[in-house]
């Protein structure tokens, strides 16, 4: 008894290290930081070398029990990403995905696509991952129904509230949220693993627009990347915000404010239009961190 009692004890730190986790492979919004055409001083940071650049949002969900992994979102920044997954984990899993997983048809979430398609990588096969709306779009438009013509990616399609299996154990639970859907529906996704919950929500209207109450949903997982396109209103200074909606993260820090400290820490900010702040100014990154809240940060495992 006391031999299996020791046995047990002993591959307890291999079993916590199995447990599945995620990396964080970008935090910018779709236009990446530094942003295109930006010669303000909080992209001439990057431009001259000063600070780190930003790919644009995605993470790696993966298993060390198996050496499976997926990729949440194709960004345009795909070729760096695929790459730095690589690097951040020593070449311990293969280069491609068991799959990818996209939330909408705006260009910082699936353009990467391209670069599986015959003029570059001539890929077999990737699955991808999408609401119905989604797959319609790629169905429809070229040059993305090429990409399904010569099998380079095979389209799954998840339903709206239904629960997708990626082997024994993780299971990701598709919801939808109102966001600008010109061309498809978008989504939100709850990743379910043994030992983490993980809500993953980088773009929506407002959280008051959505039909599910956002302090419950932080409240039921472990690990929120919540939309942080915007820091406040003052950001785009001669433009309308209503034409991009997004809730500021102050509206969200507000919104919680009256949680306990457990559930602030929950949530990780994420999908940082360059204007942000949070990008770049250390005291507003303190102030963040004071207030209970986190910001997430490239190569960061969860």
């Amino acid at each position: 008894m006391i031999k299996r009692l020791l046995l047990f004890i002993a591959i307890l730190p291999c079993m916590a290290n199995a447990q599945s986790s995620i990396l964080i492979l970008g935090t910018a919004q779709d236009g990446g930081y530094p942003h295109i055409g930006c010669q303000k001083q909080c992209c001439q940071r990057v431009w001259n070398g000063t600070s780190e650049r930003r790919y644009v949002v995605s993470f790696a969900l993966i298993d060390p029990e198996t050496k499976h992994w997926w990729m949440f979102e194709a960004t345009p920044d795909i070729k760096e990403q695929l790459q730095y997954f690589n690097k951040l984990t020593n070449g311990a899993y293969k280069y491609l995905p068991d799959g990818i997983f996209l939330t909408h048809a705006h260009m910082g979430h699936y353009t990467g696509l391209m670069q599986l398609g015959r003029e570059a990588l001539g890929t077999k096969g990737v699955k991808v991952y999408t609401l119905p709306k989604m797959r319609h779009f790629l169905e429809n438009n070229g040059p993305w129904d090429q990409l399904i013509k010569l099998h380079n990616i095979d389209i799954q399609t998840i339903k709206p509230n239904s629960i997708t299996g990626l082997g024994e154990h993780i299971k990701v639970l598709a919801r939808t949220v109102p966001h600008r859907d010109e061309y498809s529906e978008t989504a939100g996704f709850t990743i379910i693993t043994p030992g983490k919950r993980y809500l993953f929500i980088p773009d929506i209207n407002k959280w008051d627009k959505w039909d599910r109450d956002i302090i419950n949903e932080v409240k039921d997982v472990d690990i929120a990347l919540l939309d942080a396109t915007f820091y406040d209103e003052t950001e785009l200074p001669g433009r309308r915000m209503e034409e991009v909606p997004h809730p500021f993260v102050e509206e969200t820090m507000q919104l919680f404010n009256s949680t306990d400290k457990v559930t602030k820490a929950k949530i990780y900010f994420i999908h940082f239009n360059h204007t942000n702040p949070l990008l770049w100014d250390t005291g507003i990154q303190t102030e963040l961190g004071n207030a209970g809240f986190n910001c997430a940060k490239q190569g960061t495992k969860l």
